[in-house]
Parts: structure tokens; sequence; C-alpha cells
């Protein structure tokens, strides 16, 4: 069983987008997966997110991500939420993933706004419904504009709000105006889909986080999530700021690349990368070092 949820916090609070370990031939590492879900989810993650972006989804297989969702749940399945990146820009291919997911026994959803064919608003709202309507889980919808080309529009989220098993929505449009917005409205459990703005969102009535500093910083994390929501306005302000040498640290090139150099640097699994992108020079390497090193964390 997953853990308790409540509609407002359907997926918890803090949720890493946890990266895929490949081996040293760049095979998938289900070892090194389960070993690394359990690391996070001791270090304060209650959900985790398989098969997104930050875990290299474009270049894994279907049947690879059957098996991490499988792998990933049986290592923690009991102690967090493990929620299945299947959005494509294929919507057949989305609900066919969707529902292998399912079968390998993920918690939830999560549905990035289909890529590069820069749908209409009632494509994104057609493609988003037919994959909650494929299976039982609930969804998290993912607006990722700076990615996908298309941003998902107000109204649109508040159509997609209705839908009985549509949820949560992950917010990586990067403006809180909008977000305000759309969180009155909508219904939806709203979750920062950027390090940086988790804070300012939470003031407008987001829930919790997605993240990727997540890997390195939950417990600080929740500490600054916990501190919001318990009126502590200071406290949570002084997480934020000294946890932004690492919210910079590890997007100053691609996510992924710098992340996994973290997570080498700790001992952790993560291997190398699948092109086209490619691991961290060690310029790259010194930095983080030194970024990590001003947030508090220790390698």
């Amino acid at each position: 069983m997953a853990p308790t949820s409540t509609p407002q916090t359907p997926f918890g609070r803090v949720l890493t987008a946890m990266v895929t370990p490949f081996t040293a031939d760049g095979g998938i590492d289900l070892d090194g997966a389960q070993r690394l879900a359990t690391h996070l989810v001791d270090s304060g993650n209650d959900g985790l997110v398989v098969n997104g972006t930050t875990g290299e989804s474009p270049t894994t297989g279907d049947a690879e991500k059957a098996q991490l969702v499988r792998a990933v749940v049986e290592a923690v399945g009991d102690r967090a939420h493990v929620v299945a990146g299947v959005g494509t820009n294929d919507t057949r291919h989305s609900v066919e993933l969707a529902r292998q997911a399912e079968a390998a026994g993920a918690h939830g959803l999560l549905v990035v706004t289909p890529y590069y064919n820069k749908p209409p608003q009632e494509g994104l709202y057609r493609h988003f419904t037919a994959v909650a309507d494929a299976t039982g889980l609930p969804v998290m919808l993912y607006d990722i504009p700076g990615r996908s080309g298309v941003a998902i529009g107000h109204e649109t989220l508040v159509r997609l709000g209705e839908h009985p098993r549509i949820v949560a929505n992950k917010d990586a449009k990067g403006d809180v105006a909008a977000a305000s917005w759309a969180i009155a409205r909508s219904g939806l459990a709203w979750y920062s889909g950027d390090d940086v703005l988790t804070l300012p969102l939470l003031s407008v009535g987001a829930v919790g986080v997605v993240s990727v500093a997540g890997h390195l910083v939950a417990g600080e994390i929740r500490t600054m999530v916990e501190a919001h929501l318990a009126g502590d306005v200071a406290k949570a302000t002084a997480v934020h700021q000294s946890l932004l040498p690492v919210f910079t640290g590890i997007f100053r090139t691609q996510g992924v690349i710098l992340t996994k150099a973290a997570l080498e640097l700790q001992g952790l699994p993560a291997g190398p990368l699948r092109l086209p992108l490619v691991g961290a020079t060690p310029e790259e390497i010194a930095k983080l070092k030194q970024d990590l090193a001003a947030g508090g964390v220790h390698l």
C-alpha cells in the first residue's frame, strides 16, 4: 500500500525526481536504483518520481521504465509515494506507459505537457484526460513550457482540475502570479517544480515540491516547508537562503549531469549518462564542490 495521502497533499510534501542509475556499460542499475531510493527516503523524502526528465526518460526504453518502477516500489513503496513519469508527445504511447506503470505498482502518474509538437489547449486537455482515463491512479500534471514549448493555460488547468483523478500540478512555469491565480481556481494540489521557487510558491498556496536538490538536501527542504506551514516565516526564509548555492550549483549545466556528479562524490549510485547528455567536466565538478560546500552539503 502507498503511504497515506490527503486531498491537500496527495503525494506528500517533499518529493525528489530521482536520477536513474546506470552501470558502467550504460545498462540500467536496478540494485543501485533501490539503494538510491532507500537513501532518498531515509534522508527525508516522502515521495519519489521515477522515469521523469531527471531520470533520463527520453533515453530509457519502455521495458526499462517498468523494471525501474517495480524495483523502486519494492524498495520503498511501503514508505513513500512512487510516482511514475509517463508523459510523451504521443497520447497513445502515454496511455500505454500509464497502464504499464499501474501494472508495475506505481502509486501515481506524472504527465508532462506534450513537447515539440506544440498542441493547442484543447489538444492538451484531451491528452491529459485520455491518460487520466486509462488507469485508476491519481495524476500530477507537469507544466514546464521551457522544455515543452507550450504552457498549460489558466482555463485549461481549471478544466483539468474537474477530472476526478487529475489531482495535482507540478509547476515549472516560473510565474508565481500565474500560479497564484490557478491555485485559487483549479482546486489542484500545487507542487513547485523549481527548487528556487518552492518557498515563494508555498506562500501563494502550494503544498510541496518535486525537487532535484532533494537528492542532496531533502532534510533541509523539509525543514523549510514545515517552518512555513508552522508560520515561522523567518526560519523558512533563512533555510531557503542557505540553500541558494545548492539550487544554483546543480543547474549550472543540465541538472541531471551535475546531480549525478554530486551523487558520485557522495559515493551513491549514479553511474554514467546516456547521450545526448554527457558527464560533467573536471572544471564543472570543481565548481560544483564549491557550490555544495557553500550550501552546507558535506562530500
